[in-house]
């Protein structure tokens, strides 16, 4: 009995993921190009990159942020500016939900972006756009990769707390997991490692990482695993928020250290480090740590590819006026 339910659960799962896979890809060709707003707000682009560069050079940390804020908006619902929303009556929104709370940062960098353009050109620009625009700046500003950012997304007149939480991967979660939920949206193990590099930069908390780093298993290295815990004590709930650099090399630059790092066996969370564990990823993070180039090219691609993810377009959603609220 329990062999037959399994195995209609995974019939079932592979229809859901084909079928969220096909709606990625007939919605991305929606998307206009980078030149979107040339007539109706010639200097958005400019005002964005200047806001965002401006929040970067005041805190570095900001950078890996704003591409995980654009990550978080992408895996639920689309690429809809959803995540901003703030809670009403009427709207539960995503930012309470646990893969969010006390995690997800940079709303208030967006917000000031959203007013500096709302200044040239009311009602013009989207948040979803500027969400997405803002993650390609601040990869730019830490020496990281650009890409042209394809423009005309609207902004979700809706948001979901309980699918930002079944939707997000989870820094536990197995290499299966995580290839699962990204082929559901499109993306496949090449995006998969190529976006998880941006974990090149940025903090992770204690609570994420303590149980691998008091783990005394094999696949982490164990000078690192006493480094690590020197900021973070083991006992539960003692030093939960503590951070430590997800990448101790050169952790304000997003480059392939990452991919070197598990290679070691310096991958801080679980979920970084089953990307080199004896799987299917393994030849991926093999050549991004010896080919910088390769990785580079292929994040600026991932990042494309996931902001086509579902977008809003023509006269669906709204041009919000303040990005935490509808209009």
């Amino acid at each position: 009995m329990m062999k037959s339910f399994s195995s209609n659960v995974n019939v079932a799962s592979i229809a859901l993921l084909l079928l969220l896979a096909l709606m990625s890809t007939t919605s991305s060709a929606q998307l206009s190009s980078s030149t979107f707003y040339d007539n109706a707000c010639p200097n958005a682009l400019a005002t964005i990159r200047k806001s965002i560069r401006s929040a970067v050079s005041a805190e570095r940390r900001m950078a890996a942020s704003l591409i995980r804020l654009h990550f978080h908006d992408c895996f639920v619902q689309g690429c809809d500016a959803s995540i901003l929303l703030d809670d009403t009556s009427s709207i539960t929104g995503e930012k309470t939900a646990p893969p969010n709370l006390n995690s997800v940062r940079g709303y208030g960098v967006i917000d000031n972006a959203k007013s500096e353009v709302e200044k040239l050109c009311p009602g013009v620009v989207s948040c979803a756009d500027i969400v997405a625009v803002a993650a390609r700046d601040a990869s730019v500003a830490v020496g990281g990769p650009d890409w042209s950012v394809k423009l005309g997304r609207r902004d979700s007149t809706t948001a979901s707390k309980s699918l930002a939480g079944s939707s997000l991967p989870s820094f536990l979660d197995s290499l299966e997991s995580l290839t699962n939920r990204f082929a559901g949206l499109g993306l496949n193990a090449r995006d998969l490692v190529a976006l998880s590099g941006a974990h090149s930069i940025g903090q992770a908390q204690c609570f994420t990482f303590r149980g691998r780093i008091y783990s005394n298993t094999s696949d982490i290295d164990a000078n690192f695993a006493r480094t690590r815990g020197r900021t973070c004590p083991a006992a539960a709930n003692d030093g939960d928020a503590n951070l430590a650099a997800l990448d101790l090399v050169t952790p304000n630059q997003l480059d392939n250290n990452y991919f070197k790092n598990l290679i070691q066996k310096k991958g801080l969370l679980a979920s970084d480090q089953v990307l080199f564990s004896g799987g299917s990823t393994d030849s991926i993070v093999s050549e991004y740590s010896s080919k910088p180039a390769n990785f580079k090219a292929d994040f600026a691609a991932a990042m494309i590819k996931m902001g086509d993810i579902n977008p809003l377009t023509g006269s669906n959603g709204q041009i919000r006026r303040i990005c935490s609220a509808l209009n």
